[in-house]
Parts: C-alpha cells; sequence; structure tokens
C-alpha cells in the first residue's frame, strides 16, 4: 500500500431519530489513518465506535460530513459503485462470525470472490490458500456447526482476507471468545496485518 493517508474523514456527523428524540452520536468528527496502521478504537459499549467502523466501511451513511479513501469521499458513491468499493477494497471481521450455514468453509471463504465474477476453480483454489493462512485447510469441507467458535472466526477471518483486501475493519472479533481463543485471533490478526500490508481498524471494548 501506498505511503501517506488511507483513511480520513472530515466533520463527520451520526444522529439517529429515537421516537420524537434526535440522538447524535457524534458530531464534526475529524479522523486520519495513515497507510499501515494498525488502530484500536477502544471505548464503552455505546460510545459509537461500531457506528463509526460502519461509516467508514461503507455499511452506513453519515448525516452530514466526508470520508476518504485515499482522495475518494465514499459518502457520495451510490449503492451499487459502494457494494463494489466494500467487496474490492475492504475486509470485515465481525463478533459474530456470520458464517452461511449450509455452506462449508471453503465455501464461505470463495462468496466474496465469486460475488466478483471469479471463475469457481480459481476462487476455490484462492480461499483454500486463506485457509491454510489461519490454519484451517484441513477444515475446508466442514460446515460451520462442526467447526468451534475460535475455528469459525478464523473462518470469518479467512474470508474477510479472501479478495486481497487493503483495509481490514474488525468489530469486536474476540468479544465472544475465551480468553485463550481470543489471544490466538488477536495473534492472527496481527500476523496478517503485516503479511498482507494491510490498514487496520479495530473497535474493542476489551483494552
Amino acid at each position: 500500500m501506498s505511503t501517506g493517508r488511507a483513511i480520513w474523514a472530515e466533520s463527520l456527523t451520526k444522529k439517529f431519530r429515537s421516537g420524537e428524540a434526535e440522538v447524535t452520536v457524534f458530531q464534526e468528527l475529524d479522523l486520519e489513518v495513515w497507510a499501515g496502521d494498525r488502530l484500536p478504537t477502544p471505548g464503552q459499549s455505546g460510545a459509537g465506535n461500531s457506528t463509526l467502523l460502519h461509516l467508514i466501511g461503507g455499511l452506513d451513511r453519515p448525516t452530514s460530513g466526508e470520508i476518504y479513501y485515499e482522495g475518494r469521499d465514499i459518502a457520495k458513491l451510490g449503492d451499487g459503485a459502494l457494494a463494489e468499493f466494500r467487496n474490492r477494497e475492504l475486509g470485515f471481521v465481525w463478533q459474530n462470525p456470520s458464517l452461511l450455514p449450509e455452506f462449508s468453509a471453503l465455501e464461505n471463504v470463495s462468496m466474496p470472490l465469486m460475488i466478483r465474477g471469479w471463475k469457481p476453480s480459481v476462487a476455490a483454489k484462492t480461499a483454500l490458500e486463506r485457509l491454510d493462512e489461519v490454519g484451517l485447510a484441513r477444515r475446508a469441507s466442514h460446515r460451520p456447526g462442526e467447526l468451534s467458535g475460535g475455528e469459525q472466526q478464523r473462518v470469518a477471518l479467512a474470508r474477510a482476507m479472501a479478495a486481497n483486501p487493503r483495509v481490514l475493519l474488525a468489530d469486536e472479533p474476540t468479544g465472544s471468545l475465551d480468553f485463550r481463543t481470543a489471544d490466538m485471533i488477536v495473534g492472527l490478526l496481527e500476523e496478517l496485518h503485516k503479511r498482507h500490508g494491510l490498514t487496520s481498524v479495530f473497535v474493542t471494548h476489551n483494552l
């Protein structure tokens, strides 16, 4: 990835309607994330960290303000262009792995590549390489229900890395795991960050 700012936001404001009241999550927020950074955003539940991650990940739109990726304001993209941007540029990891239960680990990891229009054989080869990176190549044919919680999160991490994103966004990726498994996932995230030259932003409530 090139040097310089990878992500920046200017005057970012997000408000919600709650009944008759208007709730301001944050207002006039400025943010800079430099290429290659591994940035945690710690804070208590309800502080707006996840909302911020959703905004910079193009999963929600700000009430006002701009969100730039290397000079491109994604807040102004149409829905189709924004979906394509997410698929090509970003990898997401959530507290809940959200794997499709009827598909194998290999098929789950292949999904982002199939959406891109990759040939099934090429998508499967790349997916197997990503599963190998997280130590699960031997479990490629197993469905989520046959995997432990830690293994499911590793599949989700492999899926996030499938399309070789430049930016990895993670929202409480260890929140539902025991301490030992969480420590292993954090180690994997750090290893993949370095190996793939990522820019990474993490939401966490656990310092």
